[in-house]
């Protein structure tokens, strides 16, 4: 199928940011810049150490600290689900570290974030991103078993509320990939992407998903969908720190291909571009968050067959962090276009606490016209506690509002 215009403007506006090349010294210089003294500077731990005064001693963090550690986050928290459902019950756990030297390394982190709710709903996420010494390579993982019915709405940027139903389903997740760098933040390599969706069914007393959807690939009603496929991935990303980035830039670009070859119910292909930047508000602070943050995605597919639970709906990106204020899966089509602006700020001199300022839009395709018609903005802001300090880990709390929908989310780290 031929690129849209819309795309074709996507790929355009990646490709000045990775052909960027620098000499390695620039390299080592930046890092050196970016790992912050966390001297003066508190979080969580430190407050408990302020109360409890246990005997152990813990050291900050410098710029020339050599010793191996495993920086810990860990919430346990309950909150609203994101596509309705009622109450869930989550504990997130990351783990940062340094795989390399902390000046030409980036931090490595893996979180797992197990949930569950009275309503039947139970999950089991592990995502990875590791940085190997001297960022040679990059190894990123998401792994998922999930027990997950939600709501859909169909097709398209207009369907209305009425058109709510529940769609109950399981699903696996294993996607990994390794990239090998091929000049100064710019990356290649290879992947593999499965999505297994099993028993898709809806209420006995609604309408089949494929009479409701008007959609046929992947909606019968029982159905098990199987996407095996090879990826091809290109990275950009000046960023050292992906739990709470730094001033930097990153771009993703993602083309996946599966084939019948490697077990698909059928063959089908889709691209995924993603741009990030950070704009540092007053760089003679680093210590202190003063922070514009942007971010703009686009997700299509570029052919027939790829299954209903696979086509790009918002919330359902790479990390599940994006439509803050909207439900998740509220809008689904066969492209989807997503941009958010964030404000990010410390309240407190020592970096304890801190708040963000947020608003998106999400646009999704027409099944008939392929046209964005429809586009959704959501807006709220959120407060940002400081968990752990060396890993610059911090508990979020926000709450987004759209047009008839509100929602608290809590999380480790940043949404982007």
């Amino acid at each position: 199928m031929a690129l849209n215009k819309l795309m074709l403007s996507w790929i355009l506006l990646l490709a000045p940011a990775l052909l960027v090349a620098q000499d390695t010294s620039t390299i080592v210089s930046t890092f050196k810049q970016k790992n912050i003294d966390t001297t003066g500077q508190k979080d969580l731990i430190d407050v408990f150490r302020t109360v409890f005064k246990p005997k152990t001693k813990r050291n900050d963090i410098k710029l020339d600290q050599k010793e191996d550690k495993v920086y810990f986050s860990f919430l346990p928290t309950a909150s609203a689900l994101p596509s309705g459902g009622g109450k869930m019950f989550v504990t997130s756990t990351t783990a940062s570290f340094y795989m390399g030297n902390e000046q030409t390394t980036n931090i490595s982190n893996i979180s797992f974030t197990p949930y569950f709710n009275l309503n039947g709903r139970f999950g089991l996420p592990l995502r990875s991103s590791v940085w190997l010494n001297d960022n040679k390579w990059y190894i990123a993982g998401d792994t998922r078993f999930l027990v997950y019915p939600q709501d859909t709405w169909g097709l398209g940027g207009g369907t209305p509320e009425s058109a709510r139903m529940r769609v109950d389903y399981k699903y696996i997740r294993f996607y990994q990939s390794l990239l090998r760098r091929i000049k100064p933040y710019f990356f290649a390599g290879v992947g593999y992407n499965l999505d297994y969706h099993m028993r898709i069914k809806t209420n006995h007393d609604a309408p089949e998903l494929d009479d409701a959807s008007g959609y046929i690939f992947g909606t019968a009603q029982g159905q098990n969908s199987f996407s095996s496929g090879v990826t091809v991935n290109l990275l950009y990303d000046t960023r050292n720190n992906s739990i709470n980035p730094l001033p930097g830039c990153y771009a993703n670009l993602v083309y996946r291909y599966n084939s019948t070859l490697l077990g698909s119910t059928r063959p089908w292909s889709s691209l995924y571009a993603d741009v990030r930047k950070y704009i540092a508000l007053d760089e003679t602070k680093p210590s202190r968050q003063n922070t514009l943050a942007f971010w703009t995605y686009f997700w299509t597919t570029l052919d027939r067959g790829t299954p209903y639970l696979s086509l790009p709906a918002v919330g359902w990106d790479f990390y599940n962090t994006s439509g803050r204020g909207l439900e998740q899966n509220r809008y689904r089509g066969q492209a989807l276009w997503y941009t958010e602006a964030e404000y990010r700020r410390s309240i407190t001199r020592n970096g304890l606490l801190g708040f963000v300022l947020f608003a998106n839009v999400t646009t999704v395709n027409e099944p008939d016209t392929r046209q964005f018609n429809y586009f959704h903005p959501a807006a709220g802001g959120g407060l940002r506690i400081k968990v752990n300090k060396a890993s610059n880990t911090n508990i979020a709390i926000d709450y987004g509002m759209s047009k008839g929908f509100s929602s608290i989310r809590f999380g480790l780290g940043e949404a982007f």
